[in-house]
């Protein structure tokens, strides 16, 4: 695979070509995925659930994240890495510029942050100096005390008009890429259209430019929640986890087998 980048991106969504995003968290995972045909991978703040074992994504530092991101790094030079800024690590211009810096400086290629209009300030001063911006629209994890839990947002008509109006805001200042989660299949064409950037969906239909899972929840791995819109590639767990129990029953068989060994030894002797 060829270096990708946000032309490349841009390409494909031109050539409707779809875009495929999975997180990681590591380097033997982002070579996984890059050898097998991956364009897009997200240092996400998930990992405060599926790697840390929280019930949210509010724990998540930046210097979780910068760590995570140069492991991915590590696994791939070629993949398009993108890096979450976590829950108020960009609450001011200066904030973001200075934690996004150190993501870019661990290896990602565009950092990423939830909100709408009210970051084009930030999203514009970030570009200037030289970092892509993906934006995040829709269930923003981070703010999902305010939600009221994990729902699917803009079923209202006056609230989809709004997240349209967002999203171009958002590609105004400057953003490159835009997720859209749990929101209507509907209304994440309707962004889609509106929007020259290409956008990522997660359980947002199948009309987006491309699509994104988070990689526990797509084998059904992960230690607590999993979205109900999120595929799950390995039936009941059986064909992900069935290697671990193999080698459980085989480590279990030649103890038993050792010890019987140790024991007939002694008896004999």
């Amino acid at each position: 695979m060829s270096k990708i980048t946000v032309s490349t991106l841009n390409k494909m969504k031109a050539e409707n070509n779809k875009i495929t995003a999975l997180t990681a968290y590591d380097a033997s995972f982002a070579k996984l995925f890059h050898d097998n045909g991956v364009e897009v991978i997200l240092v996400g703040d998930s990992l405060g659930m599926v790697l840390q074992g929280g019930d949210d994504t509010l724990g998540v530092t930046n210097q979780d994240i910068a760590y995570h991101t140069r492991c991915v790094r590590a696994g791939s030079r070629e993949l398009f890495v993108i890096a979450d800024l976590p829950f108020m690590t960009y609450s001011s211009v200066s904030d973001t510029c200075k934690n996004a810096a150190e993501l870019m400086r661990a290896g990602a290629n565009m950092i990423k942050l939830e909100g709408g209009e009210w970051l084009y300030e930030s999203i514009k001063t970030l570009t200037q100096q030289g970092i892509p911006v993906c934006g995040h629209l829709g269930l923003t994890p981070q703010s999902v005390h305010v939600f009221g839990g994990f729902k699917i947002q803009g079923r209202e008509e006056d609230k989809a008009q709004k997240m349209i109006d967002d999203a171009k805001a958002l590609e105004a200042a400057g953003a490159q890429l835009l997720v859209l989660e749990c929101i209507p299949s509907a209304l994440a064409k309707r962004i889609t259209d509106a929007l020259s950037i290409p956008t990522i969906g997660i359980g947002a239909g199948s009309l987006t430019d491309g699509q994104i899972l988070v990689m526990h929840d797509l084998v059904g791995i992960s230690a607590g929640y999993i979205p109900k819109f999120s595929k799950t590639f390995c039936s009941k767990q059986a064909i992900c986890l069935q290697p671990f129990k193999n080698i459980v029953q085989t480590l279990k068989a030649v103890h038993f087998l050792a010890l019987n060994t140790s024991l007939n030894n002694a008896v004999n002797h």
